[in-house]
C-alpha cells in the first residue's frame, strides 16, 4: 500500500481535533491527528501500546510524562507504553500529526 501526500488527507471537523484513517495492518496503525488552532489531544494513556506522532506541518507542544516540549514540522515524539502523552496546536496555523500505533487500536465490540 502506497498513500501518497497525507497532509492533504487532513480534516478538520467543526469544534474537534479531526483523526483520519489511513492504514491498519495486524501489528500496525497509521493516521493523522489534525489540529485547528488552540485545539488540544488531552494527555492520555495506552497501558499497551506504543505510540509515534510525526509532525507533517505546524507547530504545537508535545506533553510526554511531565515534560511539555515545543514541536514543529520534522519532529518526532516517541510516548511508550504507560506513558502519559498528549498533543496541542499554540501556533496561527493547522497542525497535522502521523500518528503510529502498536499494536493497532482493537475493534471495539
Amino acid at each position: 500500500m502506497i498513500i501518497r501526500k497525507i497532509g492533504q488527507k487532513a480534516q478538520f471537523p467543526e469544534g474537534k481535533m479531526g483523526k483520519v484513517r489511513l492504514a491498519a495492518g495486524e501489528f500496525l496503525y497509521a493516521g493523522l491527528n489534525c489540529f485547528a488552532p488552540g485545539q488540544a489531544h488531552h494527555a492520555h494513556t495506552h497501558a499497551d501500546q506504543d505510540k509515534l506522532y510525526y509532525v507533517v506541518e505546524g507547530r504545537g507542544e508535545a506533553t510526554l510524562g511531565e515534560q511539555v516540549s515545543e514541536v514543529e514540522a520534522g519532529d518526532l515524539v516517541l510516548a511508550p507504553a504507560g506513558v502519559v502523552h498528549g498533543m496541542a496546536n499554540t501556533g496561527a496555523e493547522p497542525l497535522i500529526v502521523l500518528t503510529l500505533f502498536a499494536p493497532p487500536p482493537r475493534a471495539k465490540s
